[in-house]
C-alpha cells in the first residue's frame, strides 16, 4: 500500500516538469552517457570508515616569486613545521621545527616568508640572512588583519586596522605598510571603514575602496591624497580590486556589476568598465586569478561551475597552460606562477587529497613533489590514500525547474552498479549562499556513502553562488517551504525520472542551511524523504536570522555592509515583520507535529551561528509529540566540528540511519573510544540508536 501511494505521489509531482521537457533532452542525454561510463567501471571494494577521514600532511604550500623555492607546512605527530624545497630538485630544509601558522606567503623580493597565525604575523628569513622576528600582532581591539603582502615594496605587508573610538575622538580606520623590521608607514587613515586598495607602479596608493552605508565605493587618490569617487557597488554587487594597477595606472577589478557573471574588468578614464576576461562557457563566475609575480598582471583565470576550467588571459601563459591541461585532463588545477617554475595543485573528485607538482616554464619538465602519506584522522599516524580507480566521479547535471529556470547540480554513483536500484541520498549544501563545486573530493563523507551503495545528489538550488548574479539572487527570500525547497524536490524527482535511484528509498542530509532543508523535507515532503540527518540546523530560519543579527556572527556573514541591509538586499529583511512571519509560518518548528520520519540531529555547544538553544528547543518539541528523534550535542563544537573523533562519530551515525531506512551497507561497529564519545554526546536516543545499543550516559 505504501509503495502504491508513493508512486501516485511521484506521478502527481512529475507534471510540474512537463513544460521543460524539450529543453531537458540534451541534459538527459549527457547524464545517460555519464551514467553508462560509471556503470561500465569495475565495482569498488568496501573500504573501512576511517579510510575516508584521512587528511593531508602538507596543509599549506606556497611558491616563491622567482619560482625557485616551495615553502610548505608539514604536520607530524600533532605539530606543524616549516620547510623549504628547491623547485628543481634537492633536499628540503627545515626552517622552523614548530609553528601554529595557518597561512604562509612570500615577500615580493622572495627573501622572507610570512607566517600568519590567529594572533600574530611572523617573518622568517628564507635565505639565511638572519633577522626573523614578529612583524605585527593580529586581531585585538584594533581588529588588525593582514590585507595582503605588499605587491610593490620588496619586503613589506599591508595591514588594515581599526582605531577604536574614545570619549574625544570617533572610530577611524587605517591602511598601514609594515616592513620586515616592524617599521610602520601610514598609507591612509579614514573616518569610513577601509576595505581594500590598489597600488600603482610607483608604490603609491592609487585607489581606495571604502564602505559607504550599504555600498562599497572606489575612490581615486590624487597626488594631494584627496579622494575622487569613481565607482559605486551597491545591491550586493561584488567588487574587489587587484593589488596593482595596470601600466597606465588604471584600476583592475573583479566585479559582477550588471546582472551577469563576476569577471575581470578595467575601470576606464571615462568611468566605464571594460571587460578583460569572462567565462568562455558563459556559465560561471570568475573563481581565482593567477597573477604575474613581477608586475601583478593577470595571466590565468579559473572557473568552477559544472566543470573546473582554466583559461589563459594572455598569450604568454597559453602554451604552458595547454601543456598542463593536456598532462592532467579533467582535473581541477590551481596554479601559482613564479618566474622559472609554476606550482600546480591537482585535485579531482576521485582523488583523495591534493597532489603537488612543479612545472619548469622554460624547459617544460614536470616534477611531482610533497608525496607524503596522509595522516589518519584520530592519531595522526601515516596512512594511505584511497585508490582513485575505486572512487566515484562527481557527475555534473542540469534540470529545468517548473518555473523555467535552469538549475545545476551533481550526482555521485558507485562504480559498476545499476543506479536504478540504488537508494538515493539528497545532500543539500549549507549557506545557503554557497555551492557544491566540481572536481573536489571534499571531506570524504560523500565517497563513503557511495562506497556503502548510495547514489548521492547535490543540488545547486537557486541562491547558490558561483553561477552568476542572476542565479545567486533568484531565491528572492523564498527560503521557507517555498521556491528553494521546491528546486531541491523537483531536482530529486527529475533525477529519479532519469532512472537514478529507487523512488521508495530516498533520504535527505545536510548541515546548516542544508540541515534546515532536511527538516523541511521530513516535515513537508515525507512522501519523498524516508529519513533525515540534520547537522546544526536552524529549525526556524526567521528566528535564526534575528539571533545572528544580535551576535558577532553578523560581522562574519556581512563583513562590510550592515547585516540588516545585506539581508534586505536578499529579500530577507529581519526588520520586515511580514517576511519574518512568513518564514516562521513555513518553518519546521511551527509544524513540528507534521514531522513524521526518523530524524537525527547534531548540534554544537559553542555554535555562534545556529544557537544551541534553538536546536534543543526543536528536539524537545519533537520529543514531547512522540516523534522518533535522536540528538547528539558536542559541547565543545562550534558551527563546524573538525575534531577527528567527532567526524567519525557523525559518519558512523549517518550510515547507521541510512542503512536502517534505505537499506545501504551497515556501518562497522564503533570501537570503545567511539562508543564512549557517543555516550557522552548523546542527549536523545531514538529507536534507531537504541536498536544499535547506544544510549546517553547517565
Amino acid at each position: 500500500m505504501r509503495s502504491t501511494i508513493h508512486l501516485l505521489r511521484l506521478l502527481c509531482a512529475l507534471p510540474c516538469l512537463l513544460p521543460a521537457l524539450p529543453s531537458l533532452a540534451a541534459d538527459s542525454d549527457a547524464l545517460r552517457a555519464a551514467v553508462a561510463r560509471e556503470r561500465a567501471r569495475p565495482a569498488a571494494p568496501h573500504f573501512p570508515r576511517a579510510a575516508f577521514l584521512v587528511r593531508s600532511a602538507t596543509p599549506v604550500v606556497a611558491l616563491s616569486p622567482d619560482g625557485r623555492q616551495v615553502a610548505y607546512l608539514r604536520e607530524q605527530a600533532g605539530q606543524r613545521s616549516l620547510w623549504l624545497l628547491p623547485s628543481d630538485g634537492g633536499t628540503p630544509r627545515r626552517l622552523l621545527g614548530r609553528t601554529d601558522a595557518r597561512q604562509i606567503g612570500w615577500s615580493h623580493d622572495g627573501r622572507w616568508l610570512l607566517l600568519a597565525s590567529p594572533g600574530q604575523l611572523f617573518a622568517v628569513a628564507a635565505r639565511e640572512q638572519g633577522g626573523s622576528r614578529l612583524v605585527a600582532p593580529l586581531g585585538g581591539r584594533e581588529q588588525r588583519e593582514l590585507l595582503r603582502i605588499d605587491p610593490w615594496y620588496p619586503a613589506a605587508v599591508l595591514l588594515r586596522e581599526r582605531v577604536p573610538a574614545t570619549l574625544e575622538t570617533p572610530e577611524r580606520w587605517r591602511l598601514v605598510r609594515v616592513d620586515m623590521q616592524g617599521r610602520r608607514t601610514l598609507l591612509r587613515e579614514d573616518a569610513q571603514q577601509l576595505v581594500d586598495a590598489a597600488i600603482d607602479g610607483s608604490g603609491r596608493v592609487a585607489f581606495i575602496e571604502r564602505v559607504d552605508g550599504a555600498a562599497l565605493v572606489f575612490h581615486r587618490v590624487d597626488a594631494a591624497r584627496e579622494l575622487h569617487e569613481v565607482l559605486r557597488c551597491a545591491g550586493l554587487h561584488r567588487c574587489a580590486p587587484l593589488p596593482l594597477t595596470d601600466a597606465q595606472g588604471r584600476l583592475l577589478l573583479r566585479s559582477d556589476l550588471g546582472d551577469g557573471f563576476e569577471a575581470l574588468r578595467r575601470l576606464e578614464p571615462d568611468g566605464t568598465l571594460g571587460m578583460l576576461e569572462e567565462d568562455p562557457r558563459g556559465e560561471a563566475d570568475l573563481d581565482t586569478l593567477a597573477l604575474d609575480p613581477a608586475d601583478g598582471t593577470p595571466r590565468i583565470a579559473s572557473y568552477r561551475s559544472t566543470v573546473a576550467a582554466n583559461h589563459a588571459v594572455d598569450a604568454s601563459a597559453r602554451t604552458a597552460l595547454d601543456k598542463l591541461q593536456a598532462r592532467y585532463p579533467r582535473r581541477n588545477l590551481d596554479i601559482a606562477l613564479g618566474a622559472t617554475h609554476w606550482l600546480v595543485q591537482e585535485q579531482a573528485s576521485t582523488l583523495q587529497g591534493a597532489r603537488w607538482h612543479v612545472f619548469d616554464v622554460h624547459g617544460g619538465a614536470l616534477r611531482d613533489i610533497l608525496a607524503f602519506p596522509p595522516l589518519s584522522g584520530r592519531d595522526g599516524r601515516p596512512a594511505r590514500w584511497l585508490p582513485e580507480a575505486a572512487m566515484p566521479r562527481k557527475i555534473p547535471l542540469a534540470w529545468t525547474a517548473s518555473d523555467g529556470m535552469r538549475l545545476h547540480g551533481f550526482v555521485w554513483l558507485p562504480p559498476g552498479v545499476d543506479p536504478a536500484h540504488l537508494p538515493l541520498v539528497v545532500l543539500v549544501h549549507g549557506g545557503p549562499w554557497n555551492a557544491s563545486r566540481p572536481d573536489e573530493f571534499g571531506g570524504g563523507s560523500v565517497q563513503a556513502l557511495a562506497n556503502r551503495g548510495y547514489a548521492v545528489f547535490e543540488p545547486n538550488f537557486r541562491g547558490s553562488t558561483g553561477l552568476g548574479r542572476a542565479y545567486s539572487m533568484a531565491a528572492q527570500g523564498d527560503f521557507g517551504n517555498g521556491r528553494v525547497q521546491q528546486d531541491i524536490v523537483e531536482g530529486t524527482l527529475w533525477l529519479l525520472a532519469q532512472g537514478i535511484g529507487d523512488a521508495g528509498r530516498v533520504g535527505i542530509v545536510g548541515a546548516s542551511f542544508g540541515g534546515y532543508s532536511t527538516l523541511l523535507g521530513v516535515t513537508f515532503q515525507p512522501w519523498l524523504f524516508k529519513v533525515g540527518v540534520a547537522t546544526v540546523p536552524p529549525a526556524d530560519f526567521a528566528w535564526t536570522l534575528r539571533w545572528v543579527g544580535r551576535s558577532t556572527e553578523a560581522l562574519e556573514l556581512a563583513r562590510y555592509v550592515p547585516f540588516e541591509s545585506w539581508l534586505a538586499a536578499l529579500s530577507l529583511d529581519p526588520r520586515d515583520a511580514a517576511t519574518m512571519a512568513r518564514l516562521h509560518a513555513q518553518s519546521p518548528l511551527a509544524h513540528a507535529s507534521r514531522m513524521d520520519r526518523p530524524l537525527l540531529l547534531f548540534a554544537g555547544g559553542e555554535d555562534r551561528r545556529v544557537a544551541i538553544r534553538g536546536v534543543l528547543g526543536y528536539a524537545a518539541r519533537l520529543k514531547e509529540r512522540g516523534k522518533d528523534v535522536s540528538l547528539l550535542v558536542d559541547a565543545d563544537a562550534g558551527h563546524a566540528n573538525a575534531d577527528p573523533l567527532a567526524r567519525e562519530a557523525q559518519l558512523y551515525l549517518i550510515v547507521l540511519m541510512l542503512h536502517r531506512h534505505l537499506g545501504g551497507a551497515a556501518p562497522e561497529p564503533p570501537d570503545p573510544a567511539l562508543r564512549q564519545y557517543l555516550a557522552r554526546a548523546l542527549r536523545i536516543a531514538g529507536s534507531d540508536l537504541r536498536a544499535a545499543g547506544l544510549a546517553p550516559s547517565p
